[in-house]
């Protein structure tokens, strides 16, 4: 019988996964920087949860299940409705703001193509209880370092707050089922589709022409801030959307002060989610072709949707796979130092022993090491060790051992002395830290 991994999922091997685990690490050093903590929650959670967040079509899209318990299960499609359940079970009574972040897989059950698979990783944060243009304007920030210090500095902010739309929907006396309809074609970003959904021969409002209008020109403002001006000019008429129009002002302000400028305003990013309040955002990387978003973000309010107090949350999810897709397809693979520094070598079998003791004392001073487990030659294990590209060797013969000493190489110089045992640890960590 021959075994194969499920379609739609990967195999890591080892280069792959230092890759992944050093952008994890410069992720987990930028969030923990802006004061935010880690969490981690069920793989797999109660199906409702997650049609209670995104509706019962979802269903379709996840691995769900029923247990022995006969009840109603799903594996994580995302994580933000894992975080808002995490909230309503466990921090409800903790102050205000709470920064969480995260970092784990999720499963899709949908076609597998470049750049999508059924299992996939998100890293992302949850700001709650801070509405506030601050608040919105740290998390982009956080954003824009995060993947700033992977080395993507191609990356563009589209920005966008729903509140305006949300506000001429009000004034127009739109039901939240046109609403939401109007609100999922927007999100599709098909600026034919768009057209004919609100101005074509069979718009979805049929008995409301100016708002058709105004939406359409409003879809259609990208820039940068100076289209403030333009976008208050055509919704002037319209109160309700006045708060929401000051809000966006001030964050575009708040932006500049946390030294974010690779932003654009694009009244076309959307969500089809109820939910979502306030500002939305998403984040592009030109050259990556279909896969160009690597991360969407915004405030919204799940906890209340879930049942809980009215409390709003703003955050994002960067698209970890496409990320590593992006980090090589513009700058190819990070340039990592070999995880072992060090190869202590037995010259002959009398001594392996002695050998094996070396390396645990320097394992044992935090110093990465291997020691030969195969019986090699000696000129075999030195070129394994080049191989692997250790810098120094440890070379453990018998006469040396007899003074208590061994040979110390610098395997890129060539030079190499006897030094006594007890010193050959202090050596290293000195070489290694001086040259780092």
């Amino acid at each position: 019988m021959e075994f194969e991994r499920p379609r739609g999922t990967r195999d890591f091997l080892f280069e792959e996964m230092r890759q992944r685990k050093h952008a994890e690490d410069i992720l987990r050093n930028v969030f923990e920087n802006y004061g935010f903590c880690e969490v981690q929650t069920p793989l797999f959670e109660d199906l409702k949860l997650f049609t209670t967040k995104s509706g019962e079509e979802i269903v379709d899209q996840l691995y769900n299940f029923k247990d022995k318990g006969d009840r109603d299960l799903a594996l994580r499609p995302e994580i933000t409705a894992p975080i808002a359940r995490l909230y309503l079970n466990e921090l409800q009574k903790t102050s205000k703001p709470i920064k969480i972040y995260y970092y784990g897989s999720c499963f899709r059950y949908e076609r597998p193509q470049k750049g999508r698979f059924r299992q996939f990783w998100q890293f992302g944060c949850e700001l709650i209880g801070a509405k506030t243009p601050e608040g919105e304007a740290e998390v982009i920030a956080m954003c824009n370092d995060a993947i700033e210090k992977l080395g993507i500095t191609t990356a563009e902010f589209n920005v966008n707050h729903l509140g305006i739309i949300r506000g001429l929907f009000n004034h127009f006396d739109i039901d939240t089922a046109t609403q939401r309809e109007i609100m999922v074609v927007i999100d599709k970003g098909d600026k034919e589709l768009l057209k004919e959904s609100l101005v074509g021969d069979n718009p979805i409002i049929k008995d409301k022409p100016e708002l058709n209008e105004v939406l359409f020109k409003l879809m259609d403002m990208v820039g940068d801030s100076s289209i403030i001006e333009a976008i208050e000019e055509l919704v002037s008429p319209y109160e309700e959307t006045k708060e929401a129009l000051e809000e966006f002002k001030e964050l575009v302000k708040t932006l500049e002060s946390f030294q974010v400028f690779n932003y654009k305003l694009n009244l076309g990013v959307a969500r089809g989610l109820d939910y979502y309040t306030g500002i939305v955002f998403e984040v592009y990387v030109e050259g990556l072709g279909a896969q160009k978003q690597v991360c969407g973000g915004g405030t919204y309010n799940l906890v209340k949707l879930f049942g809980g107090e009215d409390v709003v949350s703003t955050g994002f999810a960067l698209g970890f796979d496409r990320l590593m897709n992006a980090i090589e397809e513009l700058n190819g693979k990070m340039e990592l130092e070999p995880i072992v520094s060090t190869y202590v070598a037995a010259i002959s079998d009398s001594t392996r022993h002695e050998a094996f003791k070396i390396a645990q004392t320097l394992r044992k001073d935090n110093i990465a090491t291997e020691v030969d487990l195969s019986r090699k030659k000696f000129k075999k294990i030195l070129a394994y060790a080049n191989k692997i590209g250790v810098k120094y060797a440890v070379l453990v013969g018998e006469r040396d051992l007899e003074d208590g000493k061994v040979t110390v190489k610098n395997m890129k110089t060539g030079e190499q002395g006897q030094m006594p045992i007890n010193e050959v640890a202090p050596f290293i960590k000195t070489a290694i830290e001086f040259s780092s």
